[in-house]
């Protein structure tokens, strides 16, 4: 996941990871990893147009969109970008309309050579509620799944967080016993030590 995410930061539209769908369970880094790849294309290629939105939000802004009149300047809107980002795509599910306008803006931004990144909690054969067409344009490009980190990349976390947040850990084996304890959100991970910090 981090290696076509870097592809596609590097090099928008040049790869054939278009669209990008990342997927994974909750707090592994979904929105993290989305948002690094906006973040170095804002740094490396400023006159780039780039929108990150969240699934929720790209329904809140359509609703609005035909409750003023202005479906047309929504879809203006969202189909001048270079790089869309749109995190949480399951959210879209049961949203007939929703997914009409979001089909017809992924096929104009995609026949136009611009990047599509999504995130999604499961692969996109296996969310529910979407419509089949969405589904198929998903696999496109490349799925990519984020995995739980392992033993140690837990640990380094927990290293990481503690060196940033000021924290002195003597003992290494108190890093290692919550890395064993919590082994599949990183937020868990992150808390946990936060919560023994607190403890102590």
């Amino acid at each position: 996941a981090r290696a076509a995410a870097l592809a596609v930061a590097n090099n928008p539209s040049g790869t054939s990871f278009n669209p990008l769908v990342l997927y994974g369970g909750v707090g592994l880094g979904k929105t993290h990893l989305v948002h690094a790849i906006g973040n170095h294309l804002l740094e490396t290629q400023k006159d780039k147009r780039i929108l990150y939105i969240s699934s929720e939000k790209f329904t809140v802004d359509f609703v609005e969109a035909i409750q003023r009149d202005s479906v047309a300047e929504f879809s203006t809107f969202y189909r001048s970008v270079d790089l869309l980002i749109v995190d949480d795509i399951q959210f879209l599910a049961g949203k007939e309309k929703t997914q009409d306008i979001f089909f017809h803006t992924f096929n104009t931004l995609h026949q136009l050579g611009k990047q599509i990144v999504l995130s999604s909690d499961k692969p996109p054969k296996e969310l529910k509620g979407l419509n089949e067409r969405l589904i198929s344009r998903f696999q496109w490009g490349l799925t990519a799944d984020i995995q739980p980190p392992d033993l140690e990349t837990r640990i380094a976390i927990l290293r990481k967080k503690a060196s940033r947040d000021g924290i002195e850990i003597e003992d290494p084996e108190v890093l290692a016993a919550i890395a064993m304890r919590v082994q599949t959100n990183i937020r868990e991970l992150e808390g946990a030590l936060t919560r023994s910090v607190a403890y102590a």
